[in-house]
């Protein structure tokens, strides 16, 4: 039985309340991840239990007080990962994945990767002229690269931004919507004025899309276009077919950044339709210039729940999977 050791850390006053969480809430799930009993008082933290487990929990805190000195608001998702880190002995990736500042959305609050997954997503889109970000939802696939858009045409190295999606019915017929078409298509658009708006402002987007620097649109709008010049973001590529993609990629010019954001778990196509997203992942494998970036649960960071939903669903699904291909042996035994 390992022996009992105790550590004792300097907070200062300004950042407890960050670093500890509301009621202690960061503390106590630092507690029961980690089995070790921690004391907070008179600006230090003092930390029991076994000798390793004590090590890493010190590491853990060491982290996210250096984070709340950059000026980061501490939240669960920052302690969830950090906790994860620790097991894998990467804690101080944390801080260096902190340091890369994309840019500031209008409230001030700075844009910035804030796991590994993301870390290689926004490098790869620095490095690629056209990349493939894969992943469930949460990831920040499409922010991210909205972030970076932005960032690229504020710094003239881009003249215009397209975000463009395929106008895919998730259940619902868009003949069924009320309006003209454009009022039919914005409802899918939707997620992306919210990022812009966000990232850019409300008045800044008006005046860009009105000269028609910044442009939303659904897919089938790109047809028969050469876009130069522009960075170019197609979004829930996974309701593309192959000859929609085909299309898409094929209008690509010079001076141009082009990323493809999509999650393969929520096709919307009809039963037995091919995603051009996985057919494009399988036929561009090995061209140069192109990044492959492909997000997981782990980089989830919306609410917690969020990514305890992700991993439920990842489950089941293979649960299913594994399930059906037992049946299909049995069946193929029985008719031999």
């Amino acid at each position: 039985m390992s022996s009992i050791v105790e550590k004792i850390l300097d907070v200062p006053a300004e950042h407890e309340s960050n670093v500890f969480g509301q009621f202690d809430s960061h503390i106590k799930k630092i507690e029961q991840t980690l089995k070790v009993s921690v004391v907070a008082r008179d600006g230090a933290v003092k930390i029991l239990g076994p000798a390793a487990n004590t090590r890493q929990a010190a590491r853990v805190f060491e982290q996210l007080l250096e984070l709340s000195r950059r000026g980061n608001v501490i939240q669960e998702q920052n302690v969830d990962y950090a906790l994860a880190l620790s097991m894998e002995g990467q804690e101080e990736v944390l801080v260096e994945i902190d340091k890369d500042l994309i840019c500031h959305a209008m409230n001030g609050k700075p844009i910035k990767p804030k796991t590994l997954g993301q870390k290689k997503y926004v490098d790869m889109i620095r490095k690629n002229m056209i990349v493939f970000g894969t992943g469930p939802a949460g990831t920040g696939k499409t922010y991210l690269a909205m972030a970076m858009a932005i960032t690229a045409f504020k710094n003239n190295e881009v003249s215009r931004i397209i975000l463009t999606r395929p106008a895919i019915e998730a259940g619902e017929k868009l003949g069924f919507l009320p309006g003209d078409l454009q009022s039919k298509v914005d409802p899918y658009l939707r997620p992306l004025y919210d990022a812009l708006y966000q990232i850019m402002g409300a008045d800044s987007f008006v005046k860009n899309m009105e000269k028609g620097l910044i442009e939303v649109a659904p897919l089938a709008y790109m047809r028969g276009r050469t876009l130069d010049n522009a960075y170019i973001i197609l979004d829930e590529a996974q309701n593309t077919t192959p000859a929609q993609m085909k299309m898409f990629l094929t209008r690509i010019g010079f001076g141009s950044k082009v990323i493809v954001t999509g999650d393969a778990s929520q096709k919307d196509l009809p039963s037995g339709t091919r995603s051009g997203l996985e057919v494009a992942l399988k036929v561009l494998a090995k061209v140069e210039d192109i990044g492959f970036c492909e997000l997981t649960s782990k980089d989830v960071v919306r609410h917690p729940l969020v990514q305890k939903i992700v991993q439920a669903y990842d489950s089941y699904e293979r649960a299913q999977e594994k399930r059906s291909s037992r049946k299909e042996r049995y069946d193929n035994q029985r008719r031999r």
